[in-house]
């Protein structure tokens, strides 16, 4: 794999799981009816929180595994059944469903701040983003350049979260229900490949031929 290929793949994946268009909607309607300078301010804090989770895990979450004992194989197989059933969600609809119930369970009032919970924690840095950045650290280790092109990575796909953010009231009039609905299933149908992938890269780490 050439180090574009790798690039490619890293950002397809923190892309496919961050979800910044499945996440925008839920943006614009834990922000409803507060002042424009408010909902940036909030949007600016929820991206870097949440790429301050990726970042303190893609450096140290290889670290913590090895203390308890978990091998990297077993990481990658783990991650990419959970990358599986994520992608699962995606192509049904469930997971959706799920963040909208978890921005409605947080019944918040103008007044309150979701910039940290829901947005950030778990919407922008959850399970899944913090597999995949782990498990795409792991594939550069011994890699400096590498591994700090993979941040770099993060930080283009938070960028791009932060602009549909400001963009969320244009972006869901002319996506509409069905646009975004139709984007979601192919994120979804990436997802699943590249789960399936992950779970053949454990094999191998193993010494299966997969």
């Amino acid at each position: 794999m050439t180090e574009l290929d790798f690039y490619v793949t890293a950002f397809v994946t923190l892309f496919v799981i961050i979800d910044p268009v499945g996440t925008t909607p839920i943006y614009l309607a834990l922000t409803q009816g507060m002042a424009r300078a408010r909902r940036r301010a909030i949007a600016i804090r929820a991206c870097i929180i949440g790429m301050g989770i990726l970042l303190l895990f893609g450096l140290f979450g290889e670290a913590v595994l090895g203390f308890v004992g978990i091998s990297m194989p077993a990481f990658r197989i783990a991650g990419g059944i959970l990358l599986f059933l994520t992608a699962l969600e995606m192509l049904f609809g469930r997971r959706t469903q799920r963040r909208q119930d978890q921005s409605e369970a947080d019944d918040h009032d103008p007044g309150d701040d979701p910039s940290v919970f829901p947005l950030a924690i778990p919407l922008l840095a959850g399970p899944g983003s913090i597999t995949s950045i782990i498990l795409l650290t792991d594939q550069a280790s011994g890699e400096p350049l590498l591994q700090a092109g993979i941040f770099g990575v993060a930080t283009v796909v938070y960028g791009i979260c932060f602009i549909l953010f400001l963009s969320a009231g244009w972006i869901e009039r002319a996506l509409g229900d069905t646009g975004v609905l139709v984007v979601t299933r192919l994120l979804g149908m990436l997802l699943s490949a590249l789960s399936v992938q992950f779970v053949l890269d454990g094999l191998r780490g193993f010494g299966l031929q997969a």
